[in-house]
């Protein structure tokens, strides 16, 4: 089967509200709530119609498409520039280092201090691949065409990129960290925070968390043994978000304690080895597997394409110029797989 990356249309929106409803909470960027998501297409729908090169706070949703139906069978989001409507706040683990002379003794205590460190950081998330396509590498598909993305529209993102990773949930859909630290100032259980976080956004819980530090010691042992954690399904969008130049620097979600992973936009894998070449041909059969991209905006595309080298640029498989609506003489993105 061939699948391709496209932006978000407003017609998407039943299935993509289908999608969120498999997501089994937690998932704050794809809740399964109409309105909701009938907002977020809204906000793609005007950041494509865009057409300065400017730093704005966007929200694009990009679709897994299956090229043979046509069904949508995954999402993915970029926000270009977080913070810029209320605060972007998260926890940030830090050791305070005390020494007793008397005691003759050295304490060092785990704080989590609330801090805005991360305001102006371009953030990806919401990435959710139906259950029945999770083979064929489409995650990673799904994950590394935004920043291909974010390559062919350069100026309209931050330096720094951010992941928000879920955080452990248990069996019965609850959320130790909640209920350790920020479940303690709110009459909500999880769930229910959960589900006005995913519509409302989680500005409700900073607005009434004390501002000073949290000693971790004084939160439960369940609650501390999970900060900084990812959701068992999310160890492997960890390791690839690793694998792809991000690094986990001590930020934590203040909602579910999930780990925040930070990476330089420019350093990341897929755009500091993307280049952009020239199709001088059809390639019959072999070659390279790779990301390949093309188009701006709406027009944006992006799938897997084989490719060889040819004295004049690439000669690429006939299938992903069809994906890519290509033809020889015309310029393609391509990063190695």
């Amino acid at each position: 089967m061939s699948f391709l990356i496209r932006p978000a249309r407003s017609d998407d929106l039943q299935t993509i509200y289908e999608m969120a409803k498999l997501t089994g909470g937690g998932f704050t960027n794809l809740p399964p709530d109409r309105s909701a998501l009938g907002a977020k297409l809204a906000r793609t729908t005007d950041a494509l119609g865009r057409t300065t090169d400017v730093l704005a706070d966007e929200l694009i949703m990009l679709v897994l498409e299956n090229a043979e139906t046509r069904q949508v069978r995954g999402t993915c989001q970029i926000f270009s520039e977080v913070g810029q409507r209320w605060p972007f706040y998260s926890y940030r683990i830090s050791v305070m280092t005390q020494h007793s002379r008397e005691l003759a003794r050295t304490f060092r205590a785990e704080m989590l201090t609330l801090t805005t460190d991360l305001e102006g950081s371009t953030e990806v998330g919401g990435l959710f691949l139906h259950p029945r396509e999770r083979a064929e590498g489409l995650g990673q598909l799904l994950a590394r065409s935004r920043y291909l993305y974010i390559r062919q529209h350069r100026a309209r993102f931050g330096d720094r990129v951010i992941a928000e990773l879920r955080g452990v949930i248990d069996e019965a859909g609850g959320s130790p960290f909640w209920d350790g630290l920020a479940g303690r100032f709110f009459g909500m259980s999880f769930q229910e925070a959960d589900e006005f976080n995913a519509i409302n956004g989680n500005q409700f819980i900073a607005d009434l968390m004390p501002k000073t530090p949290i000693y971790t010691a004084m939160l439960t042992d369940s609650a501390r043994s999970v900060i900084g954690l990812p959701h068992p399904t999310g160890r492997a969008a960890m390791r690839m978000l690793e694998t792809e130049g991000f690094a986990n620097t001590g930020y934590v979600d203040i909602f579910d304690g999930g780990p925040t992973m930070i990476g330089k936009t420019d350093e990341l894998r897929t755009i500091a080895g993307a280049r952009d070449v020239t199709v001088s041909g059809i390639l019959d059969e072999g070659g390279e597997r790779v990301l390949a991209a093309a188009g701006q905006l709406a027009d944006f595309r992006c799938c897997f394409a084989r490719v060889s080298e040819a004295p004049d640029g690439v000669l690429v498989d006939q299938a992903a110029l069809s994906l890519l609506d290509l033809k020889p003489g015309e310029t393609l993105t391509i990063s190695a797989r």
